[in-house]
């Protein structure tokens, strides 16, 4: 059942008086629920409470934190088909889709209670006092990592289970020991809170500190903005665009203790195509990027955006097929009315651009549908208008047709930080192939070799993230039990007793 309510360490509270609704984008009409935004006391109240759990959550076995992550993918599994219809009413998103994400979400969370039962997942390096030595003694080094305190995480827009309330950013901060307050996406509120019931009766099960966990609610930014200037705040996860989360990494950096801000945003994800990869298997690379263009109405952070290609017949019969297998697909509903018309404005900026040639795009959809589209232009064009070089979120992509793979090479090396980069090649490319691998490892954090980079496997060689701005740190993957790393920080004790070391 949902309430409307924020929940303040286990309790539910509305002692504000400012409500929203989330909407129905299929339906293209507002929920019946309404949403009780957050008050300063309830934030006040949230982080004071995670302050007091903090003390006792950081020395907690590794096993108790296991279990209590086990059991809230029990707790989520329990929901049955009430969250799976409340998550399609507020995304306009199909059931097929909220079955997988909420696999997927189960299965972080199992995995991080895996990662933390193993007694190195620390990292502790021990050396050995060497009182001998000379010209003066070496003292005892004992180096672990222990969690960071208080964390908050915003929920993202187009994934409102994985990577939101419980999602990873969650799980993996649980698993270090830090207490989560959650800003809940003011999108999908209402999924929001039955996960944030079921984190509430995983820590009853368990038996753990209410205050590790706080869900609130905002319909604007007002409380995140309290919530990331709050004094015993220590780190924030987010995932989203950049605009956002540039916004929040400024505000923590300007805070009298700055603190980091693990923001996973936008991305392009480069894709070079190889003429002999198209005359070898055009078909099969038409179907295959028309469907990962298009796949969730392009609403994915590793959607590929930019087509590069050596100017050739084969790279027109590409775009001409791939114009013609998506203009063939349905469009499908985005999101929501405000990511629509981002998309929409952002679309039609990039097509009127001097030089840009739009191959289809689709005509007379239904509202909040997304007009799925392909463009292209010349390589000289795109390397001097970095307007198009900026993230379309949405079913869109440009094909760029360069001069030689020395105009590919050089464009790479000149665009943003990215989350992924694609090469498409055969066996005889790939001597002439290396200076464009090199380019695209310096500019992405995950290299997808002929294939899409469409879909992000959960697992523990996974890098998700990049330089910025795919995100703000590329030392940390937001996916995979190593973003755990975000929530800990190392600590040396010198010559301490072992009874005085951390458990």
């Amino acid at each position: 059942m949902i309430t409307g309510k924020n929940i303040v360490a286990g309790k539910f509270s509305n002692t504000g008086a400012n409500t929203f609704k989330t909407f129905n984008p299929e339906l293209n009409l507002d929920n019946e629920w309404d949403f009780f935004e957050a008050t300063a006391d309830e934030v006040n109240s949230a982080m004071q409470e995670a302050v007091e759990a903090f003390e006792l959550f950081t020395v907690c076995p590794d096993d108790i934190r296991a279990k209590f992550l086990r059991a809230i993918a029990q707790q989520i599994e329990a929901l049955g088909d009430e969250l799976l219809n409340v998550y399609k009413m507020e995304s306009g998103l199909p059931l097929n889709r909220a079955r997988a994400e909420r696999s997927r979400t189960l299965h972080q969370l199992n995995m991080f209670a895996d990662f933390i039962s193993k007694n190195d997942w620390r990292g502790t390096f021990v050396e050995e006092a060497e009182p001998n030595r000379l010209p003066k003694p070496k003292p005892s080094l004992y180096k672990t990592h222990i969690p960071i305190g208080p964390v908050a995480v915003f929920g993202a827009s187009n994934f409102p289970l994985a990577y939101s309330t419980a999602g990873g950013d969650t799980a993996s901060a649980f698993a270090a020991g830090c207490p989560v307050i959650v800003k809940s996406h003011p999108m999908h509120a209402g999924t929001g809170e039955l996960v944030a019931s079921a984190i509430v009766r995983a820590i009853e099960d368990v038996d753990l500190p209410p205050g590790i966990f706080s869900n609130l609610n905002s319909g604007g930014i007002d409380v995140g903005k309290q919530i990331v200037q709050h004094p015993k705040l220590k780190a924030v996860g987010f995932t989203g665009s950049i605009k956002g989360g540039r916004a929040l990494y400024d505000l923590a950096a300007s805070r009298e203790e700055p603190i980091p801000v693990f923001a996973e945003m936008g991305s392009v994800n480069p894709v070079v195509i190889s003429s002999n990869a198209l005359k070898t298997d055009l078909k099969k690379w038409v179907e295959m990027y028309a469907e990962s263009i298009t796949n969730g109405t392009g609403q994915f952070c590793t959607k590929p955006g930019l087509l590069f290609g050596i100017d050739s017949s084969e790279l027109d019969e590409f775009a001409v097929q791939l114009s013609q297998k998506i203009a063939l697909k349905d469009s499908t509903v985005m999101l929501n009315p405000s990511i629509e018309n981002n998309y929409e404005s952002n679309r039609q900026l990039a097509i009127e651009q001097n030089n840009v040639a739009v191959l289809t795009e689709a005509h007379d959809v239904k509202p909040n549908y997304g007009k799925q589209t392909i463009a292209t232009v010349d390589g000289t064009t795109f390397f001097s208008n970095p307007t198009l070089h900026h993230e379309v979120f949405g079913p869109y992509a440009i094909i760029i047709k360069c001069k030689n793979l020395q105009q590919i090479q050089e464009i790479i090396e000149h665009i943003e930080g990215q989350l992924t980069g694609t090469v498409i090649v055969e066996k005889e490319d790939f001597e002439d192939f290396k200076p464009i691998v090199k380019a695209l490892s310096q500019r992405v954090g995950r290299l997808i070799y002929n294939g899409v980079p469409t879909g992000v496997e959960v697992t523990e060689a996974m890098t998700h993230g990049g330089p910025y701005p795919a995100s703000t740190d590329s030392r940390f993957t937001a996916v995979g039990v190593h973003s755990i790393k975000r929530w800990i920080r190392p600590v040396t004790f010198q010559n301490f007793p072992k009874e005085l070391r951390p458990v």
